[in-house]
């Protein structure tokens, strides 16, 4: 059962590093973090079910779906890394 889904390995790898990014961003934008952990769990969830449902219809596009995936994740954890650079700045001018 767990090799089916060896060609999504990254994403779930992936995944996980796109929630801490994204939470990062709300903590950086001053989300309130119950809200906050509560829809990352809600989502976590939604894509679990996404996921068993549609993986068997998913399995010849993994490799696209891989590549977006990471393309996203990395565009995700470029605009974190500005957003929070750009807060530090911010703050740091204000002291």
């Amino acid at each position: 059962m767990l090799g089916e889904f060896m060609p999504f390995i990254g994403l779930i790898i992936f995944g996980n590093i796109e929630n801490l990014i994204l939470a990062s961003q709300g903590v950086v934008s001053g989300v309130n973090p119950k809200i906050l952990g509560g829809l990352s769990i809600l989502i976590v969830i939604l894509w679990l079910i996404i996921g068993t449902v549609a993986t068997n219809v998913a399995m010849q596009y993994a490799n696209i779906i891989t590549f977006i995936g990471g393309l996203a994740i990395f565009l995700l954890g470029v605009k974190a890394v500005y957003d929070a650079l750009k807060h530090m700045r911010s703050t740091r001018g204000s002291e």
